[in-house]
């Protein structure tokens, strides 16, 4: 038991040299340790017998789905790594089965409630009110590019390309993609650095692009309060950012972008992640028709 602690502080070190996220981490962290506390507890030794009586435990013990996923994804890339470094003779999870997840289609945001959120929200965009710049430029940048919340938070002033409307993003693994904007959200832009970012701005403030009343880079929780607050007046109710990139694949999708590109512009390193968002179209298109057509 003590060499698969040892192997585990090296497997969490080599994910930390990929760049793999800190929440990611932590995540495997906790369900490997979870199944060495079994192993040791039962004295059994990590095989596929053993790896199987360890889910069948926290399935009765009321583990969702999404729980036994998550634990099944963490424990095989534990062992394929043993396995590959020659830690193990051979990989015990290679045949351990992950359950199938029942997915959800994204909620998505019509285009006439975003529109009225926009307008809304440039009215509130004055120069006496620089939180309202930034909140504006915030929420404009998040659906045009459909970045993640944590890709704006983390944006400076250095990665923006004003002449050809263009942003360099950091996405997950450290990866970097270019992302193009348009005209509402570079006029949003130039209003919140011209009128806006100078009243917030302190000595502190570094490179950062989106900052917080106090001058200091915009967070995270932020942000997600601030999309919260202003979807909560659409049908939606009050949801998070993801809403937005919901939003703009689906949208992007619905006026002819080809996958390939949303797959892109997502960052998605799977096209099969892409592809949740054809089905949104296709059941948006089913809705409008049924509701549309005399004999439908």
């Amino acid at each position: 038991m003590q060499n698969l602690n040892q192997d585990l502080a090296h497997f969490l070190e080599q994910l930390t040299a990929r760049g793999v996220s800190a929440n990611t981490q932590k995540a495997y962290s906790s369900d490997i340790n979870d199944l060495l506390g079994f192993l040791s507890d039962t004295k059994q030794s990590l095989d596929l017998e053993a790896l199987r009586s360890w889910l069948y435990r926290i399935s009765e013990a009321g583990g969702s789905k999404a729980t036994l996923a998550r634990k099944t994804s963490a424990i095989k890339n534990f062992t394929a790594w043993r396995a590959d470094s020659g830690l193990a003779d051979q990989d015990p999870a290679l045949r351990l089965r992950s359950p199938k997840l029942d997915r959800p289609l994204p909620k998505v945001a019509s285009e006439l409630s975003l529109a009225e959120v926009f307008d809304r929200m440039l009215s509130q965009a004055t120069v006496d009110n620089p939180v309202g710049l930034m909140n504006h430029c915030a929420v404009e940048l998040l659906y045009a590019t459909g970045m993640r919340v944590s890709e704006l938070a983390g944006l400076d002033l250095s990665d923006m390309d004003h002449d050809r409307q263009l942003l360099r993003v950091t996405g997950k693994g450290n990866k970097q993609r270019m992302l193009p904007y348009g005209l509402r959200a570079k006029d949003a832009i130039d209003r919140w650095i011209r009128l806006g970012r100078p009243a917030l701005e302190i000595p502190s403030s570094s490179d950062a692009l989106l900052l917080s009343s106090r001058g200091k880079r915009v967070g995270v929780r932020q942000l997600y309060d601030v999309v919260a607050n202003q979807l909560a007046t659409t049908t939606l109710g009050s949801v998070g950012p993801h809403t937005l990139r919901h939003s703009a694949a689906t949208h992007l999708l619905d006026h002819g972008a080809d996958l390939r590109a949303v797959q892109e512009i997502l960052g998605h390193a799977s096209l099969a992640t892409t592809q949740i968002y054809t089905h949104v179209s296709v059941e948006r298109l089913r809705s409008s028709f049924e509701q549309a057509h005399p004999r439908a």
